[in-house]
């Protein structure tokens, strides 16, 4: 698939309500918008979803998070919670929090225990998501010069976008996209990612290897991108 313009992409996207410019307000300022996005497609079964969730929220119950937060500029962060498998299916599950404090942390957290988490099946569509993403970081309610879409999975783009013209489209768009590759079937996809997702200044994938070393990463790439 050729490149694709943001105005070509965004076409199919439905378009926000205007709002009056007296009723207007300033957006607040935050030092981070990040979009954490979880794979639910068929190679994720409801155990591995509900694992990849509780692995989020127990990173954001660390200290080291906030601590983070704090170290990063004074602002806070902007952070919302999705999951998405095939095309189009990119689905909030934690809508835009603003955190600036280990409370805000701690109530993050328990939103996405409590969020509706459900194995999607079907189709991986990375490119699709990221792009659905970016319009998602759009639409926040926040001012910020630093974007970020975080994608977890254990799988490679089969259906929708490339992800390497979605990833084009988030650069053109000032979108940093990371990725958190989990190698419980396929052992080369964090060269997979690095060809292919993450794009932006000081992008990096990570890899866990083993489901037990996926709380550590995710926490240390966590951390990396909020400082």
């Amino acid at each position: 698939m050729t490149l694709l313009s943001r105005r070509s992409i965004l076409s199919g996207l439905a378009a926000l309500p205007a709002v009056p410019a007296a009723l207007a307000q300033p957006a607040p300022a935050v030092d981070l918008a990040l979009l954490l996005a979880v794979d639910a497609s068929a190679s994720i079964d409801e155990g591995l979803l509900d694992f990849q969730l509780r692995g989020h929220a127990a990173a954001f119950r660390h200290k080291a998070v906030a601590e983070a937060i704090v170290r990063g500029g004074g602002n806070g962060i902007a952070v919302m919670l999705a999951q998405f498998a095939g095309p189009d299916t990119l689905t909030t599950l934690v809508p835009w929090r603003h955190l600036r404090t280990g409370s805000d942390c701690e109530t993050f957290a328990a939103s996405i225990d409590a969020a509706p988490g459900v194995a999607m099946g079907g189709a991986t569509a990375l490119g699709s998501a990221m792009v659905r993403a970016v319009a998602l970081l759009d639409q926040a309610p926040f001012s910020t010069a630093r974007r970020t879409i975080d994608v977890v999975s254990n799988g490679f783009s089969n259906a929708g976008i490339d992800p390497r013209s979605a990833r084009g489209y988030a650069a053109g768009a000032n979108v940093t996209i990371n990725a958190l590759a989990i190698l419980n079937e396929y052992d080369w996809l964090e060269n997979y990612y690095t060809g292919n997702v993450i794009t932006g200044r000081d992008a990096f994938v990570r890899a866990a290897d083993s489901l037990d070393a996926f709380a550590g990463v995710l926490l240390g790439k966590l951390v990396t991108e909020m400082v």
